[in-house]
């Protein structure tokens, strides 16, 4: 449970935990976060980042850093991560998410949880997945996503990514819940499309919460409305 120190350091360097609400992005937590450091402190360029960023469409835990603290970003961001994914079976997205309109339908009615494990076990370890092309990927000094929105045909390399952990939680067709503990590069939209493949039906995810990365976890996290409501319960320096 999270409880505010007495005094914070934020030109020195804190390590904030939050927990992002859908629809916003990432770039909207910091900024967010940033402007209400910058009313309390009045340092206008205060450093402000994140440590690994969630799609809109996601919710769950971010670590932001400020001031000195920003130089460990990095070193949080290779940290293992644990998430909790829900796939829709049956049908497929261009983005593998919400994002998108559904764009291709398959019966499912023969899928089997047993047949469900099995296509989980196959991406178990050390594998490579192809980033989905709706994603931050940079391609020729741009993002993926920019050349899939105006429809030019892209194809994105496979990289090396590590699923230490993938159990199924919860089975009630055509939905799916699944929790994933894997390395930094790992997009769950992919690996919803790849399960799908794996089962011939398709799948898409509707819903992602990040629940870990590293020692940190989602019950330490609090809201960026909280955080914002309750800066003047504490000293700054």
């Amino acid at each position: 449970m999270f409880e505010f120190k007495k005094s914070y350091d934020f030109i020195n360097g804190e390590v904030l935990l939050f927990n992002k609400d859908l629809y916003c992005t990432s770039f909207d937590l910091v900024s967010k976060v940033r402007n209400a450091l910058y009313r309390k402190t009045g340092v206008k360029k205060l450093k402000v980042g994140h440590a690994g960023t969630l799609d809109p469409l996601a919710t769950g835990l971010m670590i932001l850093c400020t001031g000195k603290a920003t130089k460990q970003i990095e070193a949080f961001q290779l940290q293992e991560k644990e998430y909790l994914a829900t796939l829709k079976l049956g049908a497929t997205t261009p983005s593998f998410d919400m994002e998108t309109e559904e764009d291709s339908k398959k019966e499912y009615s023969h899928v089997t949880e047993e047949m469900v494990l099995s296509a989980m076990s196959k991406f178990e370890g050390e594998t490579e997945q192809v980033p989905p092309v709706f994603s931050a990927v940079k391609v020729k000094g741009k993002r993926a996503f920019e050349y899939a929105r105006k429809g030019d045909p892209l194809k994105l390399q496979p990289k090396k990514i590590v699923i230490s952990e993938i159990e199924l939680v919860s089975f009630q067709l055509p939905t799916i819940v699944i929790k994933v503990v894997c390395s930094k590069g790992t997009y769950i939209r992919s690996l919803a499309r790849d399960i799908g493949a794996e089962l011939k039906c398709g799948a898409y995810l509707t819903g992602l919460q990040r629940k870990r990365i590293g020692d940190f976890r989602i019950e330490n996290a609090i809201s960026a409305d909280f955080f914002t409501e309750n800066l003047n319960q504490f000293e700054t320096n």
